[in-house]
């Protein structure tokens, strides 16, 4: 490869506090980036972007406040990151050699880069039998906020009623394939009929319903949990969760993953629930959860996983978008309910 390269990456020009980021929040740049040896300093490694992740968390990477999910806010003019798939061009680290295959939870949003090799969390076996896509679909944030929200967070026992919402999304279908695994009845809504036939019939899901058909979540609930909710895997918040609180039975856990129905809006414009006290009387645990609080869980995880994928026990679906310049349109779709699965960017062929 060139010692020089024009690489294309996408950098925050503007904060977005509010609604879907558009071209005036995020921008595509072309930069000449220097691959030759002296150009990696000691510890580092230059990399070619395979595959990046696109995941609803990066929204609140980019709205200039420090609110919900209290996320690290990316700096004004420079590259965006996210998790992602790279082979190691160049290496000033003795673990890496070129050609490697590495997963990096801090992935520039760029063709090439130069990065840290603190950043590595992975390096892939590329005799492992296992996709790369894999790596940042079950074995990567989707995967890995499943497994904490099922195995860690929520931890149904055998026979235990499930519910999970957002269910064909990158989370969701991976939970329920974990909380199946565990033996519990697992309930998923989704937002078209198309997506209750799919984590039925792909993802092992006992049964779901369309949330746009529902007028009443109160009456769904009382259809399909009839003996109550043990564990709700919570990924949209809003109007679900308040519904969700007047099911629950008596020590139901609760992980907040995520809350995508307000991530657009102020925390003055989202909507409350008024039924917490709920939680007293059936003494519920609600519990949020980061990933960085995890990290040192990610071996377990990683292991239980591949474990998993090699037995055909996890199965996944993604939804590929090609090139550098679709990210910002991936990065919108996740807020439509227009895809189905886990979204990738193919920034190079493999």
């Amino acid at each position: 490869m060139a010692s020089m390269v024009e690489s294309r990456e996408w950098y925050l020009a503007a904060y977005s506090p509010h609604g879907v980021p558009t071209s005036d929040n995020l921008k595509l740049r072309t930069v000449t980036l220097s691959l030759a040896s002296d150009s990696i300093p000691d510890g580092h490694v230059s990399l070619q972007i395979l595959y990046i992740s696109v995941d609803p968390y990066l929204r609140s990477r980019i709205t200039g406040t420090m609110d919900g999910l209290y996320s690290p806010q990316f700096q004004l003019k420079e590259v965006i990151s996210t998790f992602g798939v790279g082979k190691v061009i160049g290496s000033k680290d003795s673990k890496y050699t070129e050609g490697d295959l590495i997963l990096s939870p801090f992935a520039p949003v760029a063709e090439y880069c130069i990065v840290p090799s603190s950043h590595i969390i992975q390096k892939i076996d590329a005799a492992s039998g296992i996709s790369l896509l894999d790596y940042i679909n079950v074995l990567g944030v989707p995967g890995f906020a499943a497994w904490l929200a099922i195995v860690v967070v929520g931890d149904p026992k055998p026979g235990s009623n499930v519910f999970i919402s957002a269910a064909s999304g990158a989370v969701g279908m991976c939970a329920g394939q974990l909380a199946k695994m565990r033996g519990c009845r697992v309930i998923g809504s989704t937002g078209s009929d198309e997506k209750v036939k799919l984590i039925k019939e792909e993802f092992g899901y006992d049964d779901g319903f369309n949330y746009n058909k529902e007028s009443d979540f109160d009456a769904a609930l009382s259809k399909y949990f009839p003996d109550g909710i043990d564990v709700y895997l919570d990924n949209v918040g809003g109007k679900m969760l308040e519904s969700v609180l007047n099911h629950v039975n008596k020590y139901a856990r609760i992980p907040l993953c995520g809350m995508i129905s307000q991530y657009n809006k102020v925390w003055t414009e989202r909507e409350g629930v008024r039924n917490l006290l709920n939680m007293v009387g059936k003494e519920v645990r609600m519990e949020g959860f980061m990933l960085e609080s995890y990290w040192h869980r990610f071996g377990d995880f990683a292991k239980d996983m591949e474990g998993y994928i090699k037995e055909g026990k996890v199965t996944s679906k993604n939804k590929i978008n090609i090139g550098i310049e679709s990210f910002l349109d991936s990065l919108a779709s996740l807020f439509s309910s227009s895809n189905i699965g886990k979204v990738v960017v193919q920034v190079n062929k493999a």
